[in-house]
């Protein structure tokens, strides 16, 4: 029940008022804060006797809200129980905690890796808030093995706290996040650093630092000890990403090394470039759905590879579903936003063996799919 478990109780509060929330935490002082704000109908110790009992008869769904460092109990615990439900976790690396999975669980299939990409400077439950996933987006990384039944069933989780979901291979995540996520932070710490190098003795850098370089560098403050154990999680991925970053930065001082203005200015546009293309928001067009419909019943790990593919080409899935035609027969049901490559999605789509259909939407037939 830290920062990201506590956000998720709280969103799930909001969205699913009748839903009986059960929060673990080794914390006494976290198990009280979350039962005094309403988060969780139950709070309980690592240890308590009940717990497997509860996950075993009342449980539908377990989310791992922990670092992957001390996640091995907790799915010691799941095995134990013959709890038969979904698994997911939020630990944004997903090699290590996969194959801990695949290793502990007596059911590993129902084990779906999730990463939800929001996060705050302030740690632990006191950073807490209901709407921290409000357009973040949730990565999920199925495997063939992963019923189909289970990625609907995420999505509805994930739409209902107002994250985007995106689906991603489990071998690609970590490099992934390594570009956007973990180097970033890295590279902030060390502007941090730069600046407090600079300071003198009154301070007069520290004051100068407003603005742009606090919204920079505001990741900074994160928890050293989560992100160092981030860092060794990823290490390889981490390695590789501040490196190439050494990289970049050494082609700054060459240009300037050499006075070559045009080398230094065309690096600057390229980055300006893509920075630009970056939407300020995500305000897909209400106006324009679009169903894809895909044949999945001859197609083992199908519902991954499709919106794998959907998420690679860029699509936003609004909403996911598995039609149940009959009993050997099934559909896989997307509806898409106003974005992504359409004409890439069916290409890759029917590249990979699939019939595919499509029909564009009002939002008024959307609410009937």
């Amino acid at each position: 029940m830290g920062l990201i478990g506590a956000s998720v109780a709280g969103g799930v509060r909001e969205a699913w008022p009748e839903v009986h929330l059960v929060g673990v935490d080794t914390d006494e002082r976290t198990r009280r804060i979350a039962l005094e704000k309403g988060l969780v109908d139950e709070a309980l110790a690592e240890e308590d006797p009940r717990l497997p009992e509860l996950l075993k008869t009342e449980c539908d769904l377990v989310i791992l809200a922990t670092p992957v460092d001390v996640d091995e109990p907790y799915l010691r615990i799941i095995a134990e129980s013959g709890y038969t439900g979904i698994v997911t976790d939020t630990a944004s690396t997903k090699e290590r905690i996969t194959k801990m999975a695949a290793e502990l669980l007596r059911f590993p299939q129902n084990f779906v890796p999730g990463h939800p990409m929001a996060g705050s400077e302030v740690n632990g439950i006191d950073g807490a808030r209901a709407d921290l996933f409000q357009g973040a987006y949730w990565i999920l990384c199925p495997s063939e093995d992963t019923p189909p039944d289970h990625i609907p069933a995420l999505h509805e989780l994930v739409d209902g706290l107002g994250a985007r979901l995106i689906v991603i291979a489990p071998e690609s995540h970590d490099r992934a996040v390594a570009a956007v996520s973990h180097v970033p932070h890295f590279v902030a710490s060390s502007l941090v650093t730069l600046a407090a190098r600079a300071a003198d003795e009154q301070q007069t850098v520290m004051r100068l630092a407003a603005g742009g370089f606090k919204d920079t560098t505001r990741i900074a403050a994160g928890s050293p000890s989560l992100w160092c154990g981030i860092a060794f999680d990823n290490a390889e991925q981490v390695k590789a990403g501040l490196s190439e970053m050494r990289d970049i930065l050494g082609s700054f001082a060459d240009a300037l090394e050499s006075g070559d203005r045009e080398t230094l200015t065309n690096m600057l546009k390229e980055a300006a470039d893509v920075r630009r293309s970056l939407p300020a928001a995500w305000v897909p067009s209400s106006e324009r759905l679009l169903e894809v419909r895909i044949p999945i019943s001859n197609h083992p790990g199908a519902v991954a590879e499709a919106t794998t593919i959907a998420s690679e080409v860029g699509c936003n899935i609004q909403s996911i579903e598995i039609d149940h035609v009959t009993e050997d027969r099934a559909y896989l049901s997307m509806i898409l936003t106003d974005e992504g490559d359409i004409g890439q999605l069916s290409a890759k789509l029917i590249g990979a063996g699939y019939a595919v259909s499509f029909a564009p939407l009002n939002p008024k037939e959307h609410i009937h799919v």
